[in-house]
């Protein structure tokens, strides 16, 4: 064992035939934001989730966007998203003028509280859409969700950006909205060094979305724009790493929830320590494991984050929650109950732990060892 060999909280891994995809990509000069690879990818995805349309994307937050747009988001309309989440859930909201109004989590999943989606709905009958994310790897309550979403007749967007394998009730994650996307990242479970997609079961949604990320462009032999286009397509080479990718998703998320299940064995014997459990009828990727300390432990996050630090072992914070961000400072907030928020609450007490799919069970077991050494 390398004493002081870095270990990262989740990077790229090449298993498969990705560099041949590439080379058969340049070898046919098919580098451009569209060619059989992007076919190939949106069809397997179509296959896979299953769903009607994929549209393969630059990046998650551009398929977020495409979503949004689709939704109908107009300057001024209200957009309910989930607070503890990354803010390319959030940014897009703004990008079409609409105004964010954010949801607590509840301390099972982590992910959107259905008390708080209640609360939200009382004040505000009619906002334009919820985007529900699904953290970590791990679904959110759909079965407590999506009835309060159809009985107000609201829009969902889900955003399954680190989720892509994980299934609730045996439908996959990225499945559950009128739009939904899911993020290939250079830390997500697969890659396509940067990329994205939105999946949808409106095909004629899907054609609106594949137009917009052509900058728009009307069927004429000239270049004819009758409204504002992006430049969100995919490239086929990026393309090309994602279906070298896809090919070893299944072994992606066995491997992700074996680092799991080895760091719940390792802090087994710590009070402090909690591990996210998964609910019933929830299959988690555990994209990233997720430490919660008790708020009485003497040992706290930050402890725990610069001792790995100086180990060169990556670890990270929780989300900082969106209504906490000062960008979203005005933004109207609706929490779990009248007690502190949770999200506020797993943002002070959560790690987030090395979680890369290129780490050995010895680096894993060196991680656990440092951090078990800090509880004595």
């Amino acid at each position: 064992m390398v004493k002081n060999k870095k270990i990262y909280l989740a990077s790229p891994q090449m298993l498969g035939r990705e560099r041949e995809y590439v080379k058969e990509a340049f070898d046919s000069n098919w580098v451009a934001p569209l060619g059989p690879f992007v076919d190939k990818l949106e069809e397997d995805f179509e296959k896979y989730m299953p769903v009607k349309n994929a549209v393969a994307l630059s990046a998650g937050t551009a398929a977020l966007h495409l979503a949004i747009k689709l939704a109908g988001v107009k300057p001024g309309d209200k957009v309910f998203c989930s607070s503890l989440t990354f803010s390319a859930s959030a940014n897009p909201i703004v990008y079409e003028g609409g105004v964010p109004v954010f949801i607590d989590s509840e301390p099972t999943t982590y992910n959107m509280s259905s008390v708080a989606l209640e609360k939200a709905f009382e004040k505000y009958p009619l906002p334009k859409a919820v985007i529900i994310v699904s953290l970590y790897g791990m679904p959110a309550d759909f079965d407590k969700l999506l009835p309060i979403c159809e009985k107000h007749g609201v829009t969902v967007i889900e955003d399954a950006a680190e989720s892509l394998g994980a299934t609730y009730k045996g439908k996959h994650v990225g499945t559950f909205g009128k739009y939904n996307i899911i993020s290939f990242n250079g830390n997500k479970i697969i890659t396509t060094s940067g990329g994205g997609m939105l999946l949808t079961e409106d095909t004629k949604a899907a054609e609106r979305a594949l137009k917009w990320a052509t900058q728009s462009r009307e069927p004429a032999r000239h270049y004819q724009h009758e409204e504002i286009g992006y430049n969100y397509r995919m490239s086929n080479v990026c393309a090309a790493i994602g279906c070298g990718q896809f090919e070893n998703l299944d072994d992606k998320v066995r491997m992700k929830r074996e680092i799991f299940e080895r760091y719940v064995d390792g802090f087994r014997d710590i009070d402090e320590i909690e591990m996210i459990t998964e609910p019933e009828g929830m299959e988690s990727t555990h994209w990233l494991s997720i430490m919660k300390i008790s708020e009485f432990s003497k040992v706290r996050p930050l402890d725990i984050m610069t001792t790995l630090e100086a180990e060169n072992i990556e670890s990270r914070p929780i989300w900082k929650p969106m209504h906490l961000q000062p960008v979203f400072a005005e933004c109207e907030f609706f929490a779990h109950d009248d007690k502190r928020p949770v999200s506020e609450e797993l943002f002070e007490n959560g790690v987030c732990l090395p979680s890369d799919t290129n780490m050995t069970v010895e680096d894993q077991e060196r991680v656990i060892e440092i951090i078990k050494g800090l509880f004595k």
